[in-house]
């Protein structure tokens, strides 16, 4: 690693010498209707990291060269390219339909989040991602957890499962049916579908529901500039596991009604990894998702979607059952108002309804052979949001509102027990065991934030969240039951949350100081789970429906700074964890099923005193010229159980990234390196096992040989490294293989 760093800091140090003189542009951005000056938008150079803000008379200055191709963009108004030329530019922006999927929003201090980014990035897409939790790798502080090809989900520092509040366009959302996570929300949506994932780095915002560790918000494209019929087609194909993936879109657009129809197709299948090992890795699926929408006025939008998604075949090699099906769908309707009147800045409503339908067996495993099981679950989400925006002055923004999620699961596993302790049964004996207990979790919350613009260099923001939460269990098992003094009543628990923040931005400089208080509360699995494996470790878990909400007190600085054609930033972040949710052997728990085979005990979720976390990320990117530049960043989280007096389990050591990006008009190429640590800081009580340190190398390429066509390919993993990340599973339920599973050659 130390020769890693060293390379890194004498690339930076090097290509920082480099930098070379521009010329000055400056001009002025107007509304195309009004003529009036156009404040806050943003001007950027293709293909570099330059860019300026229009000020209050919509003027701007610039480095940059004649020919330059300049993009501007701006919340209310359709992006705009231009070649720009010498002396003063005049720039007319057309105003453009409402936005209902974002909530990161760039370039407007008084609306964007507090420790927020907006990751995009479209050469990712090239590389045929299995599912949405593939395009987090790169991303700085974040890891893949990894039970199979498909059933994989980002990490984010010490943040995973229903810590992280990960949701679609805005705050739609689908829950996995499954309690060993072979369907989370990630598998749900086309990949190349998502248009940018905006990230909220902690409990600094309050207005998209419960926020204990972050938000991440995938946001689906919706290109529908113009009027009439438009439409794309992509295929793919990649020779690690002979994969291939096709897709096609239809839009239509009038001047007040759109509607986009996407679908996509992938058939993969088992890869092999760097030391030619072939993993159990299958799988397909088919997905579509249809959007509607309907423009009465300029200001207003109504817009309804609908997207479903069938997976089939699908093979986890960390997990001791296959999935034959998988299937879902997600409906939303969104309204959004703008401009009401000189105080009430917009209006907005939201409503969502999902339901996943999963089914699990062990029909091609070794354990059939002495019991047949099959485990038939569902999971349901329904619920919505509203907010309503003032603008009292243009110094202060209020965002008020009300949101709300209902979840639910059921569902039984089936055995059919052939051999017992070594016997044969004939016939063979029955059982039916309830996974999910027919339990109900929900959530209303109530939140007001406010944001303050003084001396035109400072923000302030604070926020203030209620979430009134219940839950139920309609269908316990009997030992459930008792384990619990016979009954189990409802616990309803008022959560407070709370953020304050200030933000200083001048000359390219921005610095943000944010305090966080996040409240979770114990999910289905942490409350209701009776028996059953859902961990890392081989235990059977139990779940406590007494179980406090836990807290994250978080503190973040953050700080960016853009020169010429370099670019730079870092976020420290400190994390003390109150009531923290963990899982610690229980010697009153025995074993339930195959009580003989160790661990003899189960585990039962219960609140800890105190953790905590702390650590870094920090990013540089240098321009060398307007279509070549240099990227790297690197990251470590630091996490321990005060009350264990050990780390907390399943965090990914020090990574660092770099990369070469050339972006030509019609052509383009990447270069990319990951370089990840040696983890030696693992939970014992959670059996985890240390990992060694990796580098990979990948290249992707392509080019525009004809207006509209692009045709790419990348090489992933050039030096065939064998290799896994520290997140990933270990085989399970298998004859031929064993230890970690290996990522691919």
């Amino acid at each position: 690693m130390k020769k890693i760093l060293g390379m890194l800091l004498f690339l930076i140090v090097y290509n920082w010498a480099a930098v070379a003189q521009q010329h000055m542009l400056s001009g002025i951005v107007l509304d195309k209707i009004t003529n009036k000056p156009i404040e806050n938008a943003t001007i950027q150079v293709k293909g570099t990291q330059k860019f300026a803000v229009s000020d209050a008379a919509g003027k701007f200055s610039l480095d940059a060269d004649a020919g330059a191709i300049l993009i501007i963009s701006h919340i209310n108004y359709n992006e705009l390219s231009i070649p720009a030329v010498s002396g003063e530019n005049t720039i007319w922006l057309t105003p453009k339909t409402i936005d209902l999927e974002n909530i990161t929003l760039k370039s407007d201090v008084m609306r964007d989040l507090s420790v927020s980014t907006v990751i995009i990035d479209s050469v990712k897409v090239i590389t045929q991602p299995r599912n949405v939790s593939d395009l987090f790798r790169d991303i700085s502080g974040f890891g893949i957890q990894k039970r199979g090809a498909y059933a994989s989900e980002p990490f984010f520092r010490d943040f995973k499962y229903d810590e992280l509040n990960i949701q679609y366009d805005g705050g739609m959302k689908i829950i996995n049916a499954c309690p060993n996570r072979m369907d989370p929300i990630t598998t749900h949506v086309i990949p190349e579908e998502i248009e940018k994932i905006e990230i909220v780095k902690g409990p600094f915002t309050v207005r998209f529901g419960p926020n204990f560790g972050g938000i991440i918000n995938l946001v689906s494209k919706n290109t529908l500039t113009k009027e009439g019929l438009s439409g794309a087609v992509e295929t793919g194909y990649e020779t690690n596991g002979s994969n291939y993936f096709t897709r096609a879109k239809v839009g239509f657009k009038t001047s007040v009604f759109d509607f986009i129809a996407d679908g996509s197709y992938r058939n993969y299948g088992d890869y092999k990894d760097g030391n030619g090992t072939v993993v159990p890795s299958s799988f397909k699926t088919t997905d579509y998702s249809l959007r509607a929408g309907y423009e009465p006025a300029g200001n207003q939008r109504l817009q309804l979607i609908w997207r479903q998604s069938f997976a089939r075949d699908i093979d986890h090699a960390g997990l001791p059952m296959d999935s034959p099906y998988d299937d879902s769908y997600l409906g939303g309707l969104d309204y959004k108002i703008t401009d009401i009147s000189s105080v009430v800045s917009s209006f907005m409503v939201k409503g969502f309804y999902a339901h996943v339908d999963h089914l699990m067996t062990n029909d091609y495993r070794p354990s059939f052979a002495a019991t047949a099981a099959s485990s038939h679950v569902f999971s349901t989400i329904y619920g919505g949001k509203t907010e309503l925006v003032l603008k009292p002055s243009d110094d202060f923004f209020l965002f008020t509102g009300l949101d709300a999620n209902f979840i639910g699961r059921e569902g039984n596993r089936d055995r059919l027990v052939k051999v017992m302790n070594g016997m044969v049964l004939n016939p063979p004996r029955a059982f039916i065991d309830k996974v999910w207990q027919d339990t109900k979790l929900n959530d209303v919350g109530v939140f007001a934030e406010a944001k303050y613009k003084f001396a035109d260099l400072f923000v302030f923001t604070a926020g203030l969240r209620s979430d009134f939460v219940s839950s139920s269990i309609a269908d316990p098992e009997q030992d459930f039951l008792t384990l619990y003094g016979g009954t189990i009543d409802p616990s309803p628990e008022t959560n407070i949350s709370g953020t304050v923040s200030l933000t200083y931005q001048k000359n390219g400089l921005q610095m943000q100081l944010a305090l966080g208080r996040g409240m979770r509360t114990a999910s289905i699995t942490e409350r209701y789970i009776n028996h059953f494996s859902v961990g890392l470790d081989p235990y059977e878990y139990v779940g406590n429906p007494y179980l406090s909400p836990e807290i994250n007190n978080q503190v973040e600085l953050s700080v960016k700074k853009d020169f010429n054609r370099i670019q730079l930033g870092a976020n420290i972040f400190y994390s003390l964890f109150e009531d923290y949710i963990v899982p610690v052997v229980d010697e009153s728990l025995p074993r339930k099923f195959m009580p003989t085979v160790p661990p003899v005990y189960a585990k039962r979720f219960i609140n800890i005193d105190e953790a905590y976390q702390a650590g870094f990320e920090w990013f540089f990117k240098y321009e060398l010229t307007d279509k070549f530049r240099f990227m790297t960043d690197l990251s470590y989280t630091y996490a321990q159980n005060k009350q264990l007096s050990e780390p907390l389990p399943q965090v990914m050591p020090m990574t660092a990234h770099a990369g070469l990006e050339f972006k030509e008009q019609k052509y383009w190429f990447n270069l990319n390196g990951r370089f990840v640590a040696a983890q030696r800081r693992v939970s014992a009580s959670f059996m985890e096992p240390e990992t060694p340190g990796f580098a990979t190398f990948d290249f992707s390429a392509g080019f525009e040989p004809v207006k509209n066509l692009t045709v790419g390919a990348s090489v992933l993993n050039i030096f065939e490294v064998a290799y896994y990340e520290h997140l990933n599973f270990s085989y399970t339920n298998s004859d031929t293989l064993s230890g970690r599973i290996f990522e691919p050659g």
